[in-house]
């Protein structure tokens, strides 16, 4: 089974970048879908925010479109998610998570506080 870790997270003024890692343990050449998910403080579910396929298609929800890049590189068996333009409401909790329809493996996340 794959393992997903996340890294790259921290705090970071309005208006700034971050690019969050997520690194798996073996091979992401055969999983369809990652994609990178958050969730806001006080807000019980996690928000789908960008996915890639493998045959490189990419989506993005209305809230980031603009403003975010996802990418995989297989060859690394990571996925990258280039924020800019960073706002307060994108402080959450961020996720990777891999699957061939819902997500059925998780990382465990990592903070994204944006504030000045």
């Amino acid at each position: 089974q794959v393992t997903l870790v996340e890294s790259g997270g921290g705090l970071v003024q309005p208006g700034g970048s971050l690019r969050l890692t997520c690194a798996a343990s073996g091979s992401i050449s055969s999983i369809l879908a990652l994609a990178w998910h958050r969730q806001a403080p006080g807000k019980q579910q996690r928000e789908l925010i960008a996915g890639v396929l493998s045959d490189g298609t990419t989506e993005y929800a209305d809230s980031v479109r603009g403003r975010f890049t996802i990418s995989r590189d297989n060859a690394k068996n990571t996925v990258y998610l280039q924020m800019n333009a960073l706002k307060p409401e994108d402080t959450a909790v961020y996720y990777c998570a891999g699957g061939s329809g819902l997500p059925s493996i998780w990382g465990r996340g990592t903070q994204v506080t944006v504030s000045s």
